[in-house]
């Protein structure tokens, strides 16, 4: 094969990953979340060797991804084209196994079944569906209503014809995932060369990042399509093209709320003159080109606006997040009712990420900061003082942050991050007992030996061509 500028280094590495992807991929095919009809009504994995086995995955997985990005001396990391190629190659493992870390998928199939049948998603859960579909939804979701846009209903309603047969029906959305996350591919390296940020390293945190594979590939998350619609609206920002990029914005937005931080962004990054008149101009244009869009949209998925109230979905009462536990952290101190406890802090902490959204949008406008670097610490406010948090969330201040940042020592912190996050949930998607706890550290045990077994049997100065 040719030389592709690639070494010994990033080669292993790949190979590396190729290994614990295989594991991941072994372990979901028991520990994974897998249909009803083969775990029974409890809906929990059997576990055992397969959580083994996915969790030596994810270390030699996650080792394989840091160790890429290690510096070495004299030679040229790897270029976006290899790093595309270790994408696919790290992700065709994950493509056929059942969901891993979450049910959210079997959601997405009851929600598209329940509009099919005329049911508001907005005012009713999967139990008023009822059936096999429903079946496949854990208790805490089975009376809550969509949180998702019309957008991705439309898409979701597309797949009720699969929704009885959940090996399909998430081999499909998966599918969309995946081509979700081809676009990131394409999209990082465009945006990273616009804005004067490396290519490849925004690719290899952005995209080939653990996260994405465990989460949006192999969870099938539909945060993956808000991701490709996000960023090529902001792509279609940086070239002027303001009607689509803030339709495209909106698209996102009408699949997951969040992606409507973007919209100043767009205006920001779309006008040549920066004064405030084109400006002024440009922010017109962008809201008149999102309203139309969630107009057309909305209409055209029949669903109205009631996914705007049921945007609380995902906190429920036993949802984690960072100010959750510190409402029931106050509640133990003072013997207040817990749920009330807990409402204010979850509003605290909304009302906390709300100012600190309102100040970095000040910095922008005074130009003391970048858009992308507000963008990218504006998602991190609300990810980190929202009412739920789940690992997959933290990629909606990554990607920004892969086109922002230009230290690589920020860089390693944010990777750091991602690292740890990869392993805070079990494989089923459910809370682990003592003995889960147990497999799960044994698997990264017998993972992070096999990693070190690896760095020691290779020289460190070998050279070698990469395919």
């Amino acid at each position: 094969m040719p030389n592709t500028g690639a070494n010994a280094y990033p080669s292993r590495y790949r190979w590396l990953g190729l290994l614990g992807s295989l594991a991941l991929a072994a372990g979901a095919l028991t520990a994974g979340a897998r249909p009803a009809a083969d775990t029974g009504p409890t809906l929990r994995a059997s576990g055992g060797a397969g959580t083994v086995l996915v969790f030596a995955g994810l270390a030699v997985l996650t080792a394989a991804w840091l160790l890429l990005g290690r510096p070495a001396d004299g030679q040229r990391p790897p270029g976006t084209r290899w790093l595309t190629t270790t994408l696919a190659w790290w992700a065709a493992p994950l493509l056929l196994v059942p969901p891993l870390f979450s049910r959210d998928v079997y959601s997405y199939l009851a929600q598209g079944a329940m509009l099919a049948h005329g049911l508001d998603v907005y005012t009713h859960g999967p139990a008023d569906l009822g059936g096999p579909t429903a079946a496949q939804i854990p208790q805490v979701w089975q009376h809550t209503p969509a949180p998702y846009g019309p957008a991705f209903l439309l898409l979701t309603r597309a797949t009720a014809p699969l929704a009885e047969h959940p090996w399909a029906g998430t081999i499909v959305l998966r599918l969309t995932a995946v081509l979700a996350v081809a676009a990131l591919a394409a999209l990082l390296p465009a945006l990273a060369r616009t804005l004067g940020i490396d290519p490849a390293a925004a690719l290899r945190l952005g995209a080939l990042n653990p996260l994405v594979l465990l989460h949006l590939i192999a969870g099938a998350h539909n945060d993956a399509l808000a991701f490709a619609l996000l960023l090529g609206g902001l792509l279609a920002a940086t070239r002027r093209q303001v009607l689509p990029a803030a339709a495209l914005v909106a698209l996102a937005a009408l699949v997951k709320a969040p992606a409507a931080l973007a919209l100043p962004v767009v205006c920001l990054l779309a006008p040549a003159d920066r004064s405030w008149r084109p400006q002024l101009r440009t922010a017109a244009r962008a809201v008149a080109a999102a309203t139309v869009t969630v107009l057309v949209v909305t209409a055209a998925a029949g669903t109205g606006y009631g996914w705007i109230a049921a945007l609380t979905t995902p906190a429920t009462s036993t949802s984690w997040s960072p100010s959750t536990s510190l409402g029931r952290l106050a509640a133990d101190l003072t013997d207040a009712a817990p749920d009330g406890a807990v409402t204010a802090a979850r509003l605290i902490g909304l009302a906390l990420a709300a100012v600190a959204i309102a100040l970095l949008a000040r910095r922008v406008v005074r130009r003391e900061s970048e858009p992308m670097a507000a963008l990218a610490l504006a998602f991190t406010a609300l990810i980190a003082l929202g009412p739920a948090f789940r690992p997959w969330y933290a990629l909606w201040a990554v990607l920004p942050a892969a086109l922002a940042v230009r230290t690589p020592a920020v860089r390693r912190v944010a990777e750091l991050g991602c690292a740890v996050l990869a392993f805070t949930v079990m494989p089923d998607g459910f809370s682990p007992d003592g003995a889960e706890l147990v497999l799960a550290v044994g698997g990264f045990a017998i993972g992070a030996a096999a990693v070190l077994m690896a760095e020691r049997g290779t020289p460190l100065h070998e050279r070698q061509l990469a395919c």
